[in-house]
């Protein structure tokens, strides 16, 4: 008697279509972060920042925002393997392979501004009045979260301004946020040198509206 063995295939073949931006700005996205930074709103932040470049490059501002970003999604390889996975969905669209020193000079480009206004833009509560978790009562409850490990290169510009610890041989920063309790979205962040202490720091993030505004 026939004996039939029935099984799925053991492989399958998955169709997706990536939306990205054209040319040169093809890199300037993030999968399905692109949703919640979208292109819009970098060229907004970008143009109120003054931060568009002069001329269109083979890396525009907009890219570099975006390379920023996969930086602290993957902050364990270095620039090169950062670009390969921010382009790595886009075998089909030709784009620009920097090398380490062009990538360093794009971020040196871009400054702090750019950054600094679009997590004052992002950064704030997420949760729903029927999410659970996130109120004692009438009162919405946040949490302090304090990091003071944070080593930075070792240059005299930081040595200057974080000065040494007796424990790491790196300047050191001192990191502390304020996050949504139930959701953990980020309200706000500051830093600065260790010896000044959370709870000045803290302090800080209590002060009102610009409370996230970095250092």
């Amino acid at each position: 008697m026939p004996f039939h063995h029935v099984l799925p295939a053991p492989v399958m073949t998955i169709t997706r279509t990536v939306k990205v931006a054209a040319g040169r700005f093809a890199p300037g996205h993030l999968g399905e972060l692109t949703a919640v930074v979208p292109f819009e709103l970098v060229d907004a932040v970008l143009a109120d920042t003054r931060s568009v470049q002069r001329r269109l490059r083979d890396l525009p501002s907009r890219v570099g925002i975006y390379f920023l970003l996969a930086m602290c999604l993957f902050p364990e390889v270095g620039y090169r393997l950062v670009w390969n996975k921010l382009t790595a969905e886009l075998a089909e669209v030709p784009v620009a392979c920097p090398t380490p020193k062009a990538l360093r000079d794009l971020r040196r480009r871009l400054g702090s501004a750019p950054v600094r206004a679009l997590f004052e833009v992002l950064a704030g509560p997420l949760a729903r009045p029927t999410t659970s978790g996130v109120r004692f009562g009438p009162y919405r409850t946040v949490s302090f979260d304090g990091c003071s490990s944070q080593t930075v290169p070792d240059s005299g510009r930081n040595r200057a301004w974080l000065g040494r610890t007796s424990h790491h041989g790196y300047p050191t920063l001192e990191l502390m946020t304020l996050v949504e309790t139930g959701t953990r979205a980020l309200l706000g962040a500051v830093f600065g040198p260790t010896a000044e202490g959370e709870t000045s720091y803290a302090s800080r993030l209590l002060q009102g509206p610009t409370a996230h505004t970095c250092r």
